[in-house]
């Protein structure tokens, strides 16, 4: 049972998280926060613990029961006569995918970094959380030190994420996998996206959650984030001129109950689970951008409407890329 993990802070002091955790969170119109960054704006409290265990069951389905994508496996192998493998995930929220790997490959060392402390303090031997705030210009890792470096639902947090794309290339080992996986912001109805709508002039026939998500990608532009990313994650890694074998793909995730196919079912229900969680988290960033207590509840609410009683089918798209860093 591990009690205590480091924090390392952008000038690598070091301190460790006891029993005690209440120095690294702040409350925000209600919420509970992390005390880290102010450019992250979703909360870090019970109710987001089991978004990200959703967000992690969506993946697996998406994966076929794995949690990756690429030649992980083989990278992660154990050889004779080398050292110890290491994994960083970054942005690991409530440190399933971390614990899951550390599992699956116990010879090798997972490290999971997070801007607050709510992930498990009992995890497997070869399994460590740190907390650092990742939206630096230099992370402090050292260079070609990680066979595998995995990030997911994190570009919300990240100012620059084209340098953040070259510090992953820093820190990974020549011939090791980084995995990519980022969720689009823009909403799609009866697979049509919210750009279609606007540019054609037809309804959409679900304004509410069309205008939520509209609001939700402007206030994320107000505070520095590029909301393109994730369509152009394939772009952007192969633009850092480090990585090889670079694949993407991407998924269409359904959300609620209308697909046909089961395994589209399961994931369209947690999808459906994890916006209904996700919903009421926003509150704090629009009111944070000055919108009115009952502007923020009425935007929420319309939008739940939607969601509740959908007219149409919706779904988001995920995009996924993973790469080899070149040999030097």
């Amino acid at each position: 049972m591990r009690l205590n993990y480091p924090v390392i802070f952008p000038l690598n002091q070091l301190t460790y998280v006891g029993e005690d955790d209440s120095a690294f969170f702040c409350q925000i119109h209600g919420r509970r926060f992390n005390a880290l960054s102010t450019r992250y704006m979703l909360p870090a409290d019970e109710e987001e613990v089991r978004r990200s265990e959703l967000q992690h069951k969506i993946i697996q389905f998406l994966f076929n029961g794995k949690n990756y994508v690429g030649p992980i496996a083989d990278i992660l192998r154990p050889r004779e006569g080398q050292e110890r493998c290491r994994v960083l995930d970054l942005g690991t929220g409530g440190g399933f995918w971390a614990i899951d790997l550390a599992d699956e490959f116990p010879s090798a060392e997972v490290i999971g970094v997070d801007l607050a402390p709510i992930q498990p303090r009992e995890v497997p031997a070869n399994c460590t959380f740190e907390l650092c705030d990742l939206d630096q210009f230099y992370l402090p890792y050292p260079s070609e030190h990680f066979d595998v470096i995995h990030a997911r639902f994190m570009h919300t947090g990240i100012e620059n994420y084209p340098r953040f794309l070259h510090e992953i290339a820093r820190m990974l080992r020549p011939g090791g996998l980084v995995i990519l996986i980022e969720p689009d912001t823009e909403p799609i109805a009866d697979e049509k996206s919210a750009s279609h709508f606007t540019r054609s002039g037809q309804p959409s026939g679900m304004r509410g959650w069309f205008t939520l998500w509209e609001t939700y990608r402007k206030c994320l532009r107000d505070k520095g984030i590029d909301v393109n990313i994730p369509s152009e994650l394939s772009n952007l890694v192969a633009s850092t001129g480090a990585f090889n074998r670079i694949v993407s793909q991407e998924g269409n995730i359904p959300i609620g109950f209308w697909p046909k196919d089961p395994v589209a079912l399961s994931i369209g229900q947690l999808a459906w689970m994890n916006y209904d969680i996700m919903l009421p988290a926003m509150k704090p960033l629009f009111l944070s951008a000055g919108m009115r207590d009952w502007e923020a509840k009425k935007l929420i609410e319309e939008a739940h409407q939607d969601l509740y009683y959908p007219l149409v089918r919706a779904s988001s798209r995920l995009h996924i890329v993973h790469a080899i860093k070149k040999a030097n």
